[in-house]
């Protein structure tokens, strides 16, 4: 397989900028299955804005019938474009109704269509639930920030000098195990073969320190495996079992989890992804261990859209961690963006995105006009270079909130040699290949909306529209 073909999907987590799920286009979300939407806190809002552009420009429309056929068109002409089988979006913001809608697509081989209620494998929003556990253990006392990696996890190269502050925002300096070319071989050779965290440890450090714990801003999956480590060491239970207990269940998210293994429950998506040749392959039970503490988790559309507020206004964290949480560095190239400590901040939307061979998601809150967007799609394939996410985000921010357009969009750079493994079914192997999974049917014309047309819209959308909590 020449590494050129592959590419990191949890790289491209950060609009654009680098690593397992920072496609610097994040994703955030809301509250749902009866569990209160918590008010933001004074603090944590006050720290949000202090990063966010202007408030100018940050009001949000009502969403009318208008308003929603000018989404349902934009929408529709980046599913067209991209090529992007289907998609979930949803849009909330109090006293301004809701916009809930699916197109396109959950499977090529029948043409069934997407579903609001589908569970998602959600990449690199993996990083603001693992980050968030380790908060809750700052706010216990149980470790600090500015504890250097070596005092928990020996053999870290400049594990004396690293802090878990800097492996949480992204400033360690250590290679992203993603983009070792042997990791993207045994990765394509075998995607559901499950990977231990040491085993990806072990993929990064037999390279050099890319640069001196804060120098700058360099997105690396590497860290996150790192801190799940710490997580599970002083936390006293295996990462999925904390995350579960001490996240999920306080967070009232019923519908969201952190897999052993390649289980993904119904109902579901097909994922659409390409190999090394070019071909769309199916990675639906593709085994998300690789990805681990960075991007193995699983939600769905209201869980997502809980969680973005949750995450943004720090409901689980002390105000004090929360400030910590949301003061950025930049990222360069990206105009209005910056990234805390396991979340992002880009144009005032606050939260995450995520990338994983088959699927992606966008998950953010923006503060000034309390509005939360979750995008979902079940495909991780680029156009012209672009995160087929950051597309729709872009696409929809540019009609709703004007002011703050999600991510200014930035083209992608080239990918570099080596970069993040597609991994695929198909891809050859020194010794066989790998059949292709049912239903890897190749990329056909802009998949159809289903259910109703809205008139004034160039292509139909199905409008499913769940009665929000009383205080989104």
């Amino acid at each position: 397989m020449s590494p050129t073909r592959t590419r990191t999907r949890l790289r491209r987590a950060c609009v654009a900028a680098a690593a397992a799920g920072l496609l610097v286009t994040p994703a955030l979300a809301g509250s749902a299955y009866g569990a209160p939407t918590p008010e933001p806190s004074p603090s944590a809002s006050a720290s949000a804005s202090a990063s966010a552009p202007s408030p100018d420009g940050a009001a949000f429309p009502e969403l009318t019938p208008a308003v929603a056929a000018k989404l349902d068109a934009a929408i529709q002409q980046v599913l067209r474009e991209a090529k992007v089988p289907g998609v979930i979006v949803g849009l909330w913001a109090p006293g301004k109704g809701s916009y809930v809608r699916t197109f396109g697509t959950a499977d090529k081989s029948t043409g069934s269509p997407m579903e609001t209620g589908f569970n998602i494998r959600i990449g690199s929003e993996t990083k603001t639930f693992t980050v968030t556990a380790l908060l809750e253990l700052v706010d216990q006392g149980k470790v600090a920030l500015d504890d250097t990696i070596g005092t928990y996890i020996s053999g870290v190269p400049n594990g004396d000098r690293i802090t878990l502050r800097e492996l949480a925002g992204m400033r360690s300096g250590l290679f992203n195990y993603s983009l070792d070319e042997d990791f993207n071989k045994a990765l394509a050779a075998g995607p559901t073969r499950p990977f231990t965290p040491q085993q990806l440890l072990d993929y990064s450090f037999r390279h050099p320190v890319q640069f001196e714990p804060n120098a700058k801003w360099q997105y690396s999956n590497t860290n996150l495996i790192l801190l799940g480590l710490v997580v599970e060491k002083v936390g006293g239970k295996p990462l999925h079992e904390f995350i579960r207990e001490e996240v999920l269940e306080p967070a009232g998210l019923r519908k969201t989890l952190f897999p052993t293994d390649a289980h993904f429950p119904d109902p579901h998506p097909q994922g659409y992804t390409d190999d090394t040749t070019g071909k769309i392959v199916n990675a639906t039970d593709w085994n998300p261990s690789w990805a681990w503490a960075a991007g193995a988790m699983i939600s769905d559309l209201m869980d997502l859209r809980s969680w973005a507020r949750t995450l943004a206004t720090g409901t689980l964290l002390t105000p004090a961690t929360q400030a910590e949480r949301l003061k950025t560095t930049s990222i360069d190239g990206i105009p209005g963006a910056g990234y805390g400590l396991g979340l992002f901040n880009v144009q005032g939307w606050i939260g995450h995105n995520g990338s994983l061979p088959g699927y992606e998601t966008l998950t953010v809150y923006l503060p000034q006009a309390e509005a939360t967007m979750v995008v979902l799609l079940n495909t991780d394939v680029l156009h012209e270079g672009q995160e087929p996410s950051t597309l729709f985000g872009e696409a929809i921010t540019s009609i709703v909130t004007p002011g703050h357009v999600y991510p200014g969009h930035v083209p992608t750079a080239p990918e570099p040699t080596g970069s993040t493994p597609t991994p695929t079914n198909t891809a050859p192997t020194p010794t066989n290949t790998a059949p292709t999974p049912t239903g890897s049917t190749p990329t056909p014309t802009a998949p159809t909306p289903t259910g109703p047309v809205t008139p004034t819209a160039p292509a139909p959308a199905t409008p499913a529209e769940p009665t929000p909590p009383a205080s989104p």
